[in-house]
């Protein structure tokens, strides 16, 4: 399963530093407007301590983590949705992502220019929202405009389609997106065909200085007053993670602790990214290798062994199932067997974050 995010914010905040921290794709990063002219994208590992404990007890030939991938998208400026900047092309870059990692710049650097001349995140953020929900209302334009002969000739479907864009367009008319609008789970559906960007769940990450890095400072305070919806915020600074990004492992570890912070922002952002999703991990491990595969929560098992393979999910017969914690407990899948641990599932088992499992199909 694919999961690809979007890094977005106005010229000069800070993503494609973020971005080449997060990918070693070593992106350009300037400063000057428009820097990144081609979205950049780079695959990063999802990082999952329990793939390692599962190594040091199975031993097998290669491991396996799951993937996200990262598009550092070209700083968009006000007017970008009639084509200002770089415009359109980039916005049609962000429909393509499952996610958006909206980066703010939180800190004040006069060597750094910024593209409106002053350090105010709130009048980013709300820049950056406007331009997306302005894309979408002409995407819903469109739309309309091929529905409504539909809807006159008595197509219901075209009239369902009707009266909930014209839902939509409201709440976009008000200044709000449309992730934050509240709809019936068919609708949801719906509204997932019209491939809107501010239908996409996003994260702010704030682009702080290094002593804010914990506990954010003015300007994270005002960004998060001004954040009506369900969101997720991150104090992440850029600089740093550059520095800990070329590190090795050991110094990593030990800079750090003296930062006062158990996991890089990169770390943070990352699993974040996963949980913004929805998305959990089940494991296969065997003596060949040991690999973590991305779901969705509340996935079924032929829907999960379908992941690995689409002939799994078709001849799925039953799947053994064990939990990470009761195998790290009892150091192997014999064992697990022994004491109970490991169970026979079938087609209506729902998998659960940190399963390990084996999948017997026939096709």
């Amino acid at each position: 399963m694919a999961l690809q995010a979007g890094i977005v914010g106005l010229p000069n905040v800070g993503k494609s530093t973020l971005f080449n921290c997060l990918s070693n794709a070593q992106a350009q990063s300037a400063n000057f407007p428009f820097c990144t002219i081609e979205p950049n994208v780079g695959t990063i590992t999802v990082p999952d301590e329990r793939l390692w404990k599962l190594e040091e007890l199975v031993k097998p030939e290669r491991v396996l983590p799951t993937t996200i991938e990262i598009v550092d998208i070209a700083g968009l400026v006000k007017g970008a949705s009639k084509g200002e900047g770089l415009g359109n092309q980039f916005l049609g870059n962000i429909r393509n992502t499952n996610a958006i990692i909206h980066v703010v710049r939180c800190f004040d650097d006069p060597n750094i220019v910024h593209v409106d001349g002053s350090i105010d995140p709130v009048r980013d953020k709300e820049i950056i929202d406007t331009e997306l929900q302005l894309k979408d209302l002409e995407t819903l334009e469109a739309r309309i405009q091929k529905l409504q002969k539909q809807a006159k000739s008595g197509d219901k479907s075209a009239t369902k389609q009707m009266d909930l864009i014209n839902k939509l367009v409201e709440h976009l008319e008000g200044g709000k997106s449309v992730r934050s609008l509240d709809v019936e789970s068919d609708d949801k559906e719906l509204i997932e065909t019209f491939q809107l960007i501010t239908s996409k769940p996003v994260m702010y990450v704030c682009n702080v200085d290094e002593a804010s890095v914990i506990s954010g400072n003015d300007y994270t305070k005002k960004l998060i007053a001004s954040i009506d919806e369900d969101a997720e915020v991150l104090f992440i600074s850029a600089a740093i993670e550059a520095d800990i990004a070329t590190m090795d492992r050991e110094d990593q570890v030990m800079f750090l602790e003296e930062m006062g912070l158990e996991v890089s922002g990169v770390g943070r952002l990352i699993k974040s990214a996963y949980h913004l999703l929805n998305y959990a991990t089940y494991f296969t491990a065997g003596v060949k290798e040991v690999r973590a595969w991305t779901i969705t929560k509340g996935m079924k098992a032929p829907q999960a062994a379908g992941v690995i393979h689409s002939d799994f999910e078709k001849g799925f017969i039953r799947a053994e199932v064990m939990h990470y914690d009761d195998f790290i407990e009892h150091g192997s899948e014999t064992a697990c067997r022994e004491v109970g641990k490991l169970r026979v599932e079938g087609k209506e088992y729902v998998v659960s974050d940190g399963d390990i499992m084996h999948f017997r199909f026939n096709v």
